[in-house]
């Protein structure tokens, strides 16, 4: 699967900066005002990747489109770089497109679910750093309680293979339904359920994006955090929520960027303090980085790859 053109133009970096230079030279006999403002131009030059100017971040739409637009993009912009956000509306095209060379890094899934995904699709993709997460959560559809379970209840869920797993397992943890005993819980499907007597469960499987539009349409729905957002949902509405932090979401590049300027530039404006205190502001009950030591001490050890792998470092 391709995309279709994505414009990559490439832009006049520091154009407004040499209009205002001979603005000023023109309003005086000295040369100064040019001299510094080229100096100016060559400081602001020298802080970004020499090879890299433009970096086209990719994510779904909701809060992590959110991050770049309101924070990211203008601090790499600051650094003297040009950046361009594509949002994307699925799971599968953001890793496609970042093989594919139409994305520079893409920002929008768990671990787990890029392991999967570039084994089965054969693409030489490595994660990087964490980024703020909105838990998956169980959310009111026809019935506003957990209380309110029934015999023959239909619960909708993300249907593709890594999120279906996390919605048995949320599933589970209720009482709902009996998983298999020694199943792989990032990998847990159909096949795995042992016992759905209790209640019948009707599970049904929606594309992620699709799940908070179809919430009138199920008794209880299984919605990613990121969605839930985008559609309106505050957080604190869900029902319940996952308490694992194995799904905290990463960014991904293509292997052969890792160890570049522009990735640690990147990865600098994700942890930077500013970013830090806008998470915490604009995304209450997120789960953060494993990085910024904030509420994470039942996250996975395996799990906490959270700095930039060196140059030619498998980072699974």
């Amino acid at each position: 699967m391709k995309l279709t053109d994505i414009s990559r133009q490439l832009a006049t970096a520091f154009a407004a900066v040499g209009v205002s230079g001979l603005v000023l030279v023109g309003c005086s006999n000295s040369s100064a005002p040019e001299e510094n403002t080229e100096a100016a131009a060559e400081t602001a030059a020298s802080d970004i990747d020499p090879e890299h100017g433009k970096i086209v971040i990719g994510t779904t739409e909701g809060d992590f489109a959110d991050m770049v637009r309101n924070q990211v993009k203008g601090s790499l912009e600051e650094q003297g770089y040009e950046v361009e956000l594509i949002a994307f509306t699925d799971y599968v095209r953001p890793n496609l497109a970042l093989a594919e060379g139409d994305l520079d890094i893409n920002i929008f899934q768990h671990k787990p679910y890029l392991d999967t995904f570039k084994t089965e699709n054969d693409l030489d993709l490595v994660e990087v750093f964490q980024v703020p997460t909105a838990p998956l959560g169980i959310y009111s559809g026809k019935k506003s309680s957990l209380d309110e379970a029934f015999e023959g209840m239909s619960v909708s869920a993300p249907n593709d293979p890594s999120n279906f797993a996390r919605a048995l397992v949320m599933m589970d943890d209720l009482g709902w339904i009996t998983l298999k005993d020694d199943i792989d819980p990032l990998a847990a499907s159909k096949n795995d359920i042992a016992d759905n007597s209790k209640y019948n469960i009707d599970i049904v499987e929606l594309e992620a994006a699709q799940l908070p539009r179809a919430r009138d349409e199920v008794d209880f729905a299984v919605i990613n955090g990121n969605y839930a957002t985008d559609s309106g949902i505050e957080l604190t509405e869900a029902l319940f929520q996952e308490p694992s932090f194995a799904y905290v979401n990463w960014s991904a590049i293509k292997s052969a960027d890792v160890g570049k300027k522009w990735v640690e530039d990147v990865t600098n404006a994700y942890n930077a303090e500013g970013f830090k205190q806008y998470a915490h502001d604009t995304f209450p009950g997120y789960k953060y980085p494993s990085i910024w030591n904030e509420s994470n001490d039942t996250a996975p050890a395996e799990n906490d790859a959270s700095t930039v792998p060196a140059e030619g470092e498998n980072a699974e």
